[in-house]
């Protein structure tokens, strides 16, 4: 391993302060009244304010906040669970089991992956006015119950982490194939497993388009209620905009904080097998 230089981390200094500064501004400025938003220089330091813009967010019944962070945690742990799961099973299938058209699927899957989700927006939305989603959880979790992306990672990892010899064992001793996967496979998987759940859960919470294509002030996710804040004044209330994405940061900090170190430790431990 090469030596960092200064100039290294001088530059990984000001990445990292580039990166958390809007994270910190948000917090900053929710703790402040409206005018902060606009004095030059930003203020750096938090203000007195935050108690009082939170009482007035949780107040504001149009933008039904604290229904927007339960439809999203809901929403994310389903589909997170769901994800973890199918991901998990199709990958040990896809890497371990052989099958007729496996490469067939396989290749289909990660075609499923090079195509942008916005070009599926308005059959999606089709299908969902046919079985009367619109406005109902249901619309923004079955659609996204499994992924190409995790499938194939949970591949890739199942061909370098699971040998061969170990599964012939178990069949060898009289193992089902359910019994392989949830005895053997499953925690051999579980750091890759835990990467995958924790960006699945980050990317359900931070979606945006697709919830507020189907949903409204009714059954919003917390992006949704953001954008109604934004937008349901004449005038943007910017303290209470900044509360909100505040607040709504505050799992995903937690989530990150608790499970961090399985992500990094999943990443180092794929990078070391490969």
């Amino acid at each position: 391993m090469w030596e960092a230089s200064p100039l290294t981390y001088l530059a990984l200094v000001i990445a990292c302060l580039l990166s958390i500064f809007p994270i910190v501004w948000s917090f900053i400025i929710a703790s402040r009244d409206n005018s902060a938003i606009y004095d030059v220089p930003p203020p750096l330091t938090p203000g007195g304010n935050f108690l009082e813009n939170t009482e007035r967010l949780l107040a504001n019944e149009q933008a039904s906040f604290l229904i927007g962070l339960a439809n999203s945690l809901f929403v994310s742990t389903v589909v997170t669970i769901s994800v973890v799961f199918f991901s998990t099973l199709a990958g040990f299938a896809f890497a371990k089991l052989r099958f007729r058209g496996a490469n067939a699927l396989l290749l289909i899957i990660i075609v499923t992956m090079m195509v942008p989700t916005q070009l599926g927006l308005i059959p999606l939305y089709m299908v969902m006015i046919e079985l009367g989603w619109i406005g109902t959880l249901q619309a923004v979790i079955v659609p996204f119950l499994v992924k190409g992306f995790g499938v194939f990672m949970i591949r890739q990892y199942a061909l370098s982490g699971i040998s061969d010899e170990l599964i012939e064992a178990a069949r060898v001793d009289g193992c089902s194939t359910w019994r392989i996967y949830w005895n053997i496979v499953l925690p051999v998987l579980r750091p890759a497993a835990g990467v995958l759940g924790l960006l699945t859960f980050m990317e359900t919470w931070n979606e945006f388009l697709w919830p507020y294509i189907v949903l409204d002030s009714n059954t919003p996710t917390v992006q949704v209620s953001l954008k109604i804040l934004s937008t349901g004044n004449y005038t943007t209330d910017y303290a209470q905009v900044f509360t909100g994405t505040a607040l709504a940061i505050v799992p995903l900090l937690l989530v990150f904080i608790a499970f961090g170190r399985q992500i990094i430790g999943g990443i180092m431990e794929g990078s070391i097998k490969s």
